[in-house]
């Protein structure tokens, strides 16, 4: 059922389940919004979206204030122009004055709305609150002092991650978003999957920047640095200079990186593909001899420390293979150390992930102790703020190919940075392995839990995906109560996976996350090469320096552990 209002003069006929907000889109009025966040519920905190009810002179939240039929709405009276002002100035009393040095400075939407409602000073003055900086952890960095209590964080914590890090609490003047006891997040159960950053709209949560870190390595004359880039990052890092969403760039940004100084410019595409050639050859083992099964995917870190939280006892359900950027990392410090002729220290890993979980990742004291960690991480966001330092023109540069070696990756491993995508990948090598027969495309979509039943000779592969952790917990409890027909389950922390990772450019909406997963699947279907085996690059390293898939060297170096930890 419809109805028909007016909206600054302009009749609109909505549904009438709409808001003002919504019906505003309708007919091309934006309105300025501060807690509202086009995929989570509405909150209605702010007040910044305030409209008059030209009947009654009511101020309405137009985001969480249903439509009525005949209902008239001015958006720009004086009236909710001046109400807008004045709350956004109260917002503004309590803020600390640091744009230029914080880390959302130019991404910041509490700056545009004070320049898009034409506030040039604050009339309003009084204690503030000051709270200690959040940084004890590897990924997220949490500054309550710059918190406008929007609550978009505590609400896509709970709503689409399940995880409920973040809550309220105290009252009134003395309200803040914090953790459980007030703890570091780096010591609760949380994913640091950063979805909490992509939604602020202020710099209250930002991920822990390590571009210092990198600098000084690329500026070190001892050190050889290279650098891996995850699969989403092609489709993901245009946006930040002026391109399409979903744009793939692939020759840019690797002439982008080097400019800026590495070494060598490799592609974690390829370790995509040695993930599947160790992963698929960990499922057929499991599947014929029907042992801890589902088998489910690993290469999400988000996704692990849940699971090493919440589900301990589902951890020797997990696949066992490292994630790309480990495997990528070890076969750095041993295979390439070698080819180079290098010293063990010279060399200086960097990569660049679509992930706040890969800071954490890095750290995991599995791959310390073997060596074979990542040296730096820098998030999508954190590289665009390189590239800006330096001046480069992205749009305009001209494209370079990846180097040799530990470049070259198939369609398979491109559709890694979208959720049911190591599935399909995975799958693409198994059943051509025990079958000879190719695999077509699974189309398992983006949202949600998907699933497909694969005819692999005479068995039937039952496949589940999950997007987000609220997902996955659902498909989980089936597991632990006994009830699940899962042969292989894909978990992704972020929703829509890595495209929707909580180092991209923000924001990140759901119509942004679809656009970079077509541009992915896009390039897929162009590739010559779709199935990692069939990758030449990762048959001579299996050939000359790793064996077989499961074999000795690649057990060792490409496979680690996990632990269950607190659930604080």
């Amino acid at each position: 059922m419809t109805i028909t209002l007016t909206i600054d003069d302009q009749e609109v006929e909505v549904k009438e389940d709409a808001t003002i907000l919504e019906a505003a889109k309708k007919v091309g009025i934006d309105i300025p919004t501060l807690c509202y966040h086009p995929d989570l519920t509405e909150f209605g905190s702010c007040r910044v979206c305030v409209v008059e009810n030209e009947e009654s002179g009511d101020l309405l939240a137009s985001c969480v204030t249903p439509v009525s039929d005949g209902m008239e709405i001015s958006t720009n009276s004086a009236k909710a122009r001046t109400a807008r002002r004045t709350n956004l100035e109260l917002l503004l009393a309590n803020h600390p004055n640091e744009c230029l040095t914080c880390d959302q400075n130019g991404m910041c939407e509490l700056q545009d709305a004070a320049y898009n409602l034409g506030v040039t000073e604050v009339s309003f003055s009084g204690e503030t609150t000051d709270y200690e900086v959040d940084d004890v952890g590897p990924s997220l960095k949490r500054e309550p002092s710059k918190c406008i209590l929007c609550g978009r964080c505590v609400r896509v914590c709970e709503e689409v991650q399940g995880v409920s890090a973040l809550e309220f609490t105290e009252r009134g003047f003395d309200s803040v978003v914090t953790t459980a006891f007030d703890m570091p997040q780096s010591e609760i159960n949380c994913a640091n999957c950063g979805q909490c950053a992509t939604v602020c709209p202020t710099g209250a949560i930002t991920e822990k920047s390590c571009v210092s870190k990198v600098w000084g390595a690329l500026e070190n004359e001892d050190k050889h640095v290279i650098v891996q880039t995850a699969p989403s990052i092609q489709a993901t890092v245009g946006e930040e200079f002026g391109m399409e969403e979903g744009s793939i760039v692939t020759e840019k940004l690797a002439a982008a990186l080097d400019k800026l100084g590495f070494d060598k410019i490799f592609s974690t595409d390829f370790a995509a593909d040695l993930t599947i050639m160790e992963e698929g050859n960990e499922f057929i083992k499991r599947f014929q001899g029907d042992k801890h099964l589902p088998h489910i995917t690993s290469c999400c870190p988000g996704w692990v420390k849940f699971c090493e939280h919440n589900y301990p006892d589902l951890i020797e359900n997990l696949s066992s293979a490292k994630s790309p950027m480990s495997m990528f990392s070890a076969i750095a410090k041993s295979y390439y150390v070698e080819e180079m002729d290098l010293d063990e220290d010279e060399l200086y890993v960097v990569g660049v992930m679509p992930c706040t979980a890969k800071k954490f990742e890095m750290n995991r004291d599995e791959l310390i102790e073997t060596g074979s960690e990542t040296d730096a991480v820098i998030t999508t966001r954190e590289l665009v703020r390189m590239i800006k330092e330096v001046g480069l023109d992205f749009a305009n540069l001209e494209g370079r190919e990846y180097d040799d070696m530990m470049g070259t990756s198939t369609g398979a491993a491109n559709i890694f940075g979208t959720t049911g995508g190591v599935a399909e990948a995975s799958l693409r090598t198994v059943k051509e392995k025990l079958t000879g027969e190719s695999l077509g495309r699974l189309n398992l979509g983006f949202e949600g839990i998907n699933e497909a039943e694969i005819e692999i000779g005479d068995e039937t592969v039952n496949v589940a995906i999950a997007n987000g952790l609220s997902n996955a917990a659902e498909i989980l409890d089936e597991v632990r109560e006994g009830n699940s027909k899962y042969d292989f389950i894909e978990v992704m922390a972020c929703p829509y996976g890595c495209v929707g990772g909580g180092g991209q450019p923000v924001p990140a909406t759901d119509e942004r996350k679809q656009k970079r997963g077509e541009g992915l699947k896009n390039m897929d279907g162009a590739k010559t090469i779709r199935k990692s085996h069939e990758n030449p690059e990762i048959l001579k390293l299996y050939d000359e320096f790793l064996g077989e898939p499961l074999g000795g060297e690649s057990h060792h170096l490409l496979h680690t552990r996990y632990k269950e930890r607190e659930r604080n």
